[in-house]
């Protein structure tokens, strides 16, 4: 399991040697601007990953969403950086996405893994050591753990766990890679990297910043601060 996570993530542009900058984004998030540009500024900014995540009452569907998903692959093609699917396995598979992520009220990790095959990257979001324990066997690659702190972000996002959850999993998960995610932003991202995360997910934390690239690089100096 170690081997195969050190091979996909030296694939993912050699990201053992820099931390992760998950970027979450749908158009809803964006509000007002447009969602193309919001995602390449903190790709030139550098964010090591994006997540797409459509979710909401005005949320893309069918071949507006599989258009809309086309253009963010490309863009973070040109940039070299993974493109995964938030809970849509169908539209990963067939737009050829990096990876995928899914929650515990998605479709059951084992049958996303035979679904996207060994190749593809599959992240779990997870809350407790228990869902951890889960999503490892399940061959989940990397866990998203949180919410760290509270969020307006996800409207039905959980009671905040801080960073003591992310410590123990990673204490008894130390090959898996974790991610926090959750209120993230730079005046506690330092806390979150010292809990001892591989990356930090952030979605209204670049999706408001009025200078995204700006805030990509503040979180970046951050990282080497916190580790």
């Amino acid at each position: 399991m170690l081997h195969t996570i050190k091979l996909l993530l030296r694939k993912w542009c050699n990201l053992l040697n820099r931390p992760a900058i998950y970027f979450i984004m749908g158009t809803g998030n964006a509000r007002k601007r447009d969602p193309l540009v919001l995602l390449e500024q903190a790709l030139i900014g550098g964010i090591s990953h994006f997540q797409l995540r459509e979710k909401g009452p005005e949320a893309l569907t069918g071949i507006a969403l599989k258009r809309f998903a086309l253009e963010c692959q490309r863009l973070c093609k040109a940039h070299r950086v993974p493109f995964i699917v938030n809970d849509d396995v169908e539209l990963a598979i067939d737009i050829g996405a990096d990876g995928v992520h899914i929650g515990q009220d998605d479709l059951l990790c084992e049958l996303v893994r035979y679904r996207i095959g060994k190749e593809k990257v599959l992240g779990v979001s997870v809350h407790s050591m228990e869902e951890a324990k889960c999503a490892v066997e399940a061959g989940a690659n990397y866990l998203g753990m949180g919410p760290v702190f509270r969020t307006h972000s996800k409207v039905d996002a959980k009671e905040p766990v801080g960073v003591n959850k992310i410590m123990e999993v990673s204490r008894q998960y130390p090959e898996i890679p974790i991610v926090g995610i959750g209120g993230i932003t730079p005046d506690n991202a330092e806390t979150v990297w010292k809990a001892g995360v591989f990356g930090i997910a952030v979605i209204s934390a670049l999706a408001d910043a009025e200078d995204v690239i700006g805030e990509v690089n503040r979180f970046k100096a951050l990282s080497e601060r916190g580790r």
